[in-house]
């Protein structure tokens, strides 16, 4: 029997988590969470290197992700490797997740805002809208799925859902002391980022987490939009 995590992360690549939520991961593990990622896609096509195969950039990429995990101490990650910029709203793509949810049981399940307007990247958007319909009403209704009931899979009611990359973000999660584990995780990330000692990078996102922290009583934040689900 799977062990449940109090927080699954579904994200669209390799890096996601970390660009989105890093330092609230960070804050979670030390809070005693235990944080799992899923990661749909395995970010073949993320390069502008033309000596780069696609084969080799996904496995660069997974190697990437895990090194970033360790760092932030989540304790697991599940790769889909769904092809990049391939994911599609299907009903075999949301009872992965489905099936994800009841094994793992998290109270919290973070992943994309699929309501940005105008310019996204369509994996993100994908995404954030398959875990929405996952999370419910198809994880919690008992008749959803009929097989995984038969596989032990019983269903299971998320209490929150944490949309990150929203146009509308209502909650500041407060990273003031996990942000250099953030930048750390990101520095793992070199297939994306590139030379890890440019310090412009942290310079850029301190400005970003303290512009989201604007109005708050800490220095540094990721803003989230924060759903409760009460049903």
């Amino acid at each position: 029997m799977t062990k449940p995590a109090q927080v699954m992360l579904v994200m669209a690549h390799p890096d996601d988590p970390e660009f989105g939520a890093a330092g609230t991961t960070a804050r979670w593990v030390r809070e005693g969470k235990d944080v799992v990622d899923v990661v749909c896609t395995n970010g073949n096509k993320g390069t502008s290197d033309i000596n780069m195969k696609s084969e080799e950039l996904a496995k660069i990429r997974e190697q990437e992700q895990l090194a970033a995990a360790k760092v932030l101490g989540v304790r697991e990650v599940i790769f889909l490797r769904h092809p990049d910029q391939g994911l599609e709203d299907t009903p075999e793509f949301r009872k992965e997740i489905v099936r994800l949810i009841r094994m793992y049981r998290p109270d919290i399940v973070l992943t994309h805002d699929p309501y940005r307007r105008y310019i996204g990247h369509r994996d993100h958007r994908i995404t954030g809208q398959v875990t929405l319909d996952a999370i419910f009403p198809s994880a919690r209704d008992l008749l959803a799925y009929p097989d995984l009931l038969e596989q032990g899979l019983q269903p299971h009611k998320v209490k929150e859902v944490w949309l990150t990359g929203s146009e509308e973000p209502d909650y500041c999660s407060d990273i003031t002391d996990t942000f250099g584990l953030k930048i750390a995780a990101i520095r793992c990330h070199k297939s994306q980022i590139g030379d890890h000692s440019n310090p412009t990078l942290e310079e850029r996102m301190r400005e970003r987490c303290r512009t989201a922290a604007q109005g708050e009583s800490f220095e540094l934040a990721e803003a989230f939009h924060r759903v409760e689900i009460l049903r």
